[in-house]
């Protein structure tokens, strides 16, 4: 059963696990897994046949309509990272070329050109999760003015030390409060640092993301053997918040 907390399963990205899904077929078969394990949407990445991250329309519209057949109605987020492509506006030429478009897109807000590809994307009615790696993209999304047009923000600090993690995600969450920005807020870390995030956002009534592109390890520090028991480990983050609250 899906928890009512928003939780979002982040499947596959530059960290290496042997269970990370690369082709159209079994991420599809993950996406599922994760959403029966309590899932409410999806993020992902698609891979070329050299296995290489792109943002080519030919392998994620492929990606997209494997989930799609998979988990019907369920909402799918795809990267557009500069660490795919770096050059801004190649990005954005290439993405111009999408003809499948997914429900939504994560824009990392420090990323040269970010705006205008956020812009282009709104106009053809995908929704936007705002990323936020630092304190200084938190400062750059409120100076971009796209807040009243994003669906959610995602507090995602890189920092693997779960304290300097933590420090950041409170520094970015006062700075969108200081701004009166509203948003719908998922946080997550990464590495070591995930849980500790994770724990702070639901203590402040947050949503939570995991999954191999964040974490690879259970809560308890053992080896995650995939993204569905990533995925029932925040669930009963979840639930323990909620049952200690409820107290």
């Amino acid at each position: 059963m899906q928890p009512s907390t928003f939780l979002q399963v982040a499947l596959n990205g530059d960290r290496v696990h042997p269970a990370a899904p690369c082709s159209p077929t079994a991420i599809a078969l993950d996406a599922e897994a994760a959403v029966k394990a309590g899932a409410h949407s999806v993020h992902v990445h698609a891979y070329d046949d050299a296995g290489r991250e792109t943002l080519r329309p030919g392998p994620c519209a492929a990606v997209l309509r494997a989930i799609r057949e998979r988990c019907p109605g369920i909402p799918i987020s795809l990267t557009t990272s500069a660490t795919i492509v770096r050059d801004p506006w190649e990005r954005l030429a290439v993405v111009a070329t999408w003809n499948e478009l997914p429900d939504l897109i994560t824009a990392n807000q420090g990323e040269p050109g970010i705006v205008d590809l956020c812009e282009s994307l709104l106009a053809r009615g995908v929704e936007i999760e705002a990323g936020l790696l630092t304190p200084d993209d938190a400062h750059a999304f409120v100076r971009s003015g796209l807040a009243g047009r994003c669906r959610r923000v995602l507090l995602e600090p890189l920092d693997e030390d779960p304290v300097l993690a933590l420090a950041n995600a409170a520094a970015m969450e006062d700075t969108l409060t200081a701004a009166g920005i509203t948003l719908e807020q998922v946080h997550h870390g990464y590495g070591l640092a995930c849980w500790a995030v994770n724990h702070r956002a639901l203590e402040g009534g947050h949503g939570i993301r995991t999954g191999f592109e964040d974490v690879t390890v259970l809560p308890n520090g053992t080896p995650a053997t995939d993204n569905a028991a990533l995925v029932r480990a925040a669930v009963d983050l979840i639930r323990g918040h909620r049952q200690h609250t409820d107290r």
